[in-house]
């Protein structure tokens, strides 16, 4: 008999997600994860051709869960991909802008081995590949029986993290033996807007359970969190200036506009009460449209009630989404008091890096984080005190103000965490805390030996472990990542290359242009015109 779970990413680290299940000797994937940030330890490969996994189950569209996807296709996957109806949705869009950054660096990489005598690069993943993995998704409601490939049974819970979010309820028998494995995904936090808060489950044999605020409690808000985005609003505007927040285009993007709609209802920025928001993301509209045209069970009360009366709960007046590059360089011309919100997250890549090129160093501006910035990226150097950071080859001064919302974690913290199992009819005798740091993940595991006396668990990638006998088969030891760029991201190198481009390509308009001595006037005015069009858009 071999029924199992193999830990492959995400362990005692916050990114790349990817558990495996065997069962009758049938194997399942739960998410497939790009990792994200710092990546401190090795992840073991996968132990199995990608063409001998029968299906994916997916907890949530986030490209830290999701983002292999369209590489485990492109190398032969052809089984199902289980998730929410949402989830397949959100993850439609975030694929596809994941896959256009592929192909992006992909091209750069290959100028630069074609030019030394090397081979074409291919990207990782491109949009065929998208398209083939979407064609595999088969999308459910919460609560749904799900009779999945080899008799395995599932259900979605919603778990409160995002629109679609959801922890599985899996259960597997095999020559008689039967038992039940709930995996969380990624926990809410609670009285969130629009989406509800996290869900009970019944429980069963085994939890694998995320724990990213493992040993941290989320710093206590003025009790209104509305309020307090206002007073950062209110505080930039009294001395001239804007309030620029990076945000994740899927999920608290969509919360920062409700929170907004309320703010200028109640009237809470009494100076400037019609004051512009700009939404600077591609990705963000998409996703906006995705909330708006969702079924109303995912949301909570609040929302369904706005719904139900007519009333967009995201929408306001003075919301102004900028889609092409020429809008997005015209908010930096608009001189009044402003809202900019702009992806990504973490600064690593995206429109926010040019916003925080025009406004970091002006100190009337504040430049609020409104979520998780993991340790090596943009974000978290800025949110750390940096004094000056690079942005498109140039050193700029930080002296904005910089600060942190309260209250905007989609993450439990570990109370939540806690709560959340503690609440559950049956609960689970062993539990696996994953998705988290070193120090997150064993607070976790010691807190939930301590308090319930249970078998806690926090496996390294590679730990494999029998389900039907609940022994350890194989416990694997931590490989660091041998440091091979200090202090950048995966990200950061990315848009440094991609700015790198940018540099080659006008090198070579200059070369291009100095072998145009001898053509004719009108050629070289028509050559001169386009140069200049290019010029004036990007001033």
């Amino acid at each position: 008999m071999k029924m199992k779970i193999t830990f492959i990413g995400a362990a005692h680290e916050v990114t790349g997600s990817c558990t495996l299940i065997e069962s009758s000797g049938i194997y399942y994937l739960i998410d497939c994860g790009m990792e994200q940030g710092k990546n401190v330890y090795e992840n073991i490969p996968l132990p199995v051709a990608p063409s001998e996994i029968a299906a994916v189950v997916l907890t949530h569209a986030h490209i830290d869960h999701s983002g292999m996807l369209p590489k485990l296709y492109r190398d032969g996957f052809r089984g199902e991909i289980y998730s929410t109806e949402a989830t397949r949705r959100l993850a439609d869009i975030m694929l596809r802008d994941t896959a256009h950054i592929e192909e992006m660096e992909a091209e750069w990489k290959s100028r630069k081995s074609v030019r030394s005598g090397g081979e074409p690069v291919l990207p990782m993943y491109d949009i065929n590949d998208v398209n083939g993995t979407m064609k595999l998704f088969r999308g459910y409601a919460y609560g749904e029986e799900i009779s999945a490939v080899g008799g395995v049974k599932l259900r979605f819970f919603d778990i409160g993290h995002l629109l679609g979010s959801a922890c599985v309820e899996i259960k597997l028998n095999e020559a008689g033996v039967e038992k039940t494995i709930i995996l969380s995904g990624d926990v809410g936090n609670t009285n969130h807007p629009i989406i509800r808060d996290p869900q009970p489950v019944y429980g069963g044999d085994y939890l694998v359970l995320e724990s990213t605020y493992g040993n941290r409690l989320h710093s206590p808000s003025d009790g209104d969190p509305y309020k307090e985005l206002a007073g950062y609003i209110n505080r930039a505007f009294d001395r001239g200036g804007s309030v620029i927040i990076p945000s994740f285009a899927v999920g608290r993007t969509q919360e920062l506009l409700y929170m907004i709609r309320e703010i200028k209802l109640r009237g809470l920025v009494k100076s400037r009460p019609n004051f512009p928001v700009y939404l600077d993301s591609p990705l963000a509209k998409e996703a906006t449209e995705i909330f708006m045209k969702c079924d109303p069970d995912y949301f909570d009360g609040e929302m369904r009630a706005l719904i139900d009366a007519g009333i967009n709960p995201i929408w306001n007046d003075d919301l102004i989404f900028s889609e092409t590059a020429e809008d997005s360089k015209r908010i930096n011309t608009d001189m009044r008091p402003k809202v900019v919100i702009s992806a990504s997250g973490m600064c690593e890549a995206g429109r926010i890096r040019h916003h925080l090129k025009h406004n970091l160093w002006r100190p009337e501006n504040i430049i609020l984080f409104a979520g998780y910035q993991s340790a090596g990226t943009l974000g978290r150097s800025i949110l750390d005190g940096a004094r000056s950071v690079k942005l498109f080859g140039e050193e700029v001064a930080v002296r904005a103000e910089i600060c942190a919302l309260h209250g905007t974690s989609s993450h439990a913290d570990a109370n939540g965490l806690i709560e959340w199992y503690e609440a559950m009819k049956k609960r689970p005798g062993t539990v696996f805390a994953n998705h988290g740091d070193t120090e997150s993940c064993e607070a976790l595991r010691d807190r939930l030996i301590e308090q319930f006396g249970c078998k806690a668990i926090a496996p390294f990638s590679g730990t494999v472990f029998d389900l039907a006998t609940n022994k350890v088969i194989y416990d694997a030891e931590g490989v660091p990542v041998k440091e091979r760029h200090e202090g950048k991201s995966a990200s950061t190198r990315r848009a440094e290359r991609v700015y790198n481009t940018l540099v080659e390509t006008a090198t070579e308009l200059l070369a291009v242009a100095k072998r145009c001595a001898g053509r004719s006037n009108a050629e070289l005015a028509a050559f001169t015109s386009r140069i200049r069009e290019l010029i004036n858009k990007y001033r």
